[in-house]
């Protein structure tokens, strides 16, 4: 190793590299503090040695906005590298002894947030040593992700075909049209698209995958899609029907407690409802870590009973 390396390497520690990179993912002093249980000073002085050991600065401050510098760009590289190399010889130690160790990273669109949690429950109590970590988003930002190549897994419903990328589908997924109970459509005896979307539409943001099935379905039965409101969550969505503001197309997962209570009613609407399955999908060129693969395996091991599961809590 030269020896001006091995100078700045004496001078390094990981827990200066831990604390750069919380300050500079959360762009704040104070919230990296928080998240690490370090008071600010504390992450002040973390950072004003390794700009020491650097001999160059690292944040600076323009008004009461903290800016990451070009070095602390080019740091950041490093050391997701570094930290990303550790974590695979982690898990290939692991490998070894035959336990599957280490952090499992998924990211869950939106509408999939109702099926993780039954997915992870068994899957954890097979590899109680590996730490997951579960991000949920829109779809347009879990593609984005996918795009950088930020996280390992995703689950989503509406898979795009214009990516180089692996796909499992490994459940149903239903989306069903719903109106608050006595709503004037529920009399009705034949009930089309179209008649359906003119009750006050309530509809997800653009991006969203529930509102792209619906997009497309609108297009292939060539009917007019017009959003009464546009809210940000299925939960908000739900939630906007029941209190009558209008109607919605919506996972059937996300609804039960709802459509079994009759607050929310299951509208008949001629071709409904719109089936999809949910994904797991990954990057075609990326080789899977022992956690990936792992959960890849129990994926594709219990697709059977994860039908048979979500089947008999829709009460089919």
């Amino acid at each position: 190793m030269p020896q001006s390396v091995q100078s700045l390497v004496n001078r390094l520690t990981f827990r200066q590299l831990q604390v750069f990179k919380s300050v500079y993912e959360l762009n704040s002093y104070s919230r990296a503090g928080d998240m690490l249980g370090l008071s600010q000073p504390a992450v002040s002085n973390q950072i004003r040695q390794l700009e020491n050991a650097l001999e160059q600065p690292l944040f600076e401050y323009v008004g009461r906005q903290l800016y990451s510098t070009a070095t602390a760009n080019r740091l950041a590289q490093c050391i997701d590298t570094m930290f990303d190399e550790i974590q695979r010889f982690q898990n290939d130690v692991s490998a070894e002894t035959g336990l599957v160790a280490g952090e499992l990273t998924l990211v869950a669109v939106s509408t999939a947030q109702y099926v993780v949690p039954y997915l992870l429950r068994a899957y954890s109590n097979l590899h109680p040593k590996v730490t997951i970590n579960v991000k949920v988003m829109n779809r347009a930002a879990a593609i984005e992700r996918f795009n950088e190549n930020h996280d390992e897994l995703i689950i989503m419903g509406m898979v795009p075909n214009d990516k180089p990328m692996v796909s499992i589908p490994f459940l149903n997924n239903e989306l069903v049209a719903v109106a608050p109970k006595d709503h004037p459509i529920l009399t009705l005896p034949d009930i089309t698209l179209g008649t359906f979307l003119e009750q006050n539409l309530l509809l997800r943001e653009a991006g969203s995958g529930s509102r792209l099935a619906l997009e497309l379905h609108c297009q292939k039965q060539r009917v007019r899609l017009q959003a009464e409101m546009e809210i940000g969550s299925n939960d908000a969505i739900k939630h906007a029907v029941i209190a009558g503001l209008g109607v919605a197309v919506l996972p059937k997962l996300g609804v039960l407690s709802e459509l079994t209570l009759g607050s929310l009613i299951e509208v008949p609407v001629k071709d409904f409802p719109l089936r999809r399955s949910w994904c797991l999908i990954y990057p075609q060129s990326r080789h899977p870590t022992p956690t990936m693969r792992s959960f890849i395996e129990y994926i594709q091991q219990n697709i059977g009973q994860f039908e048979t599961m979500f089947s008999r809590m829709k009460g089919k």
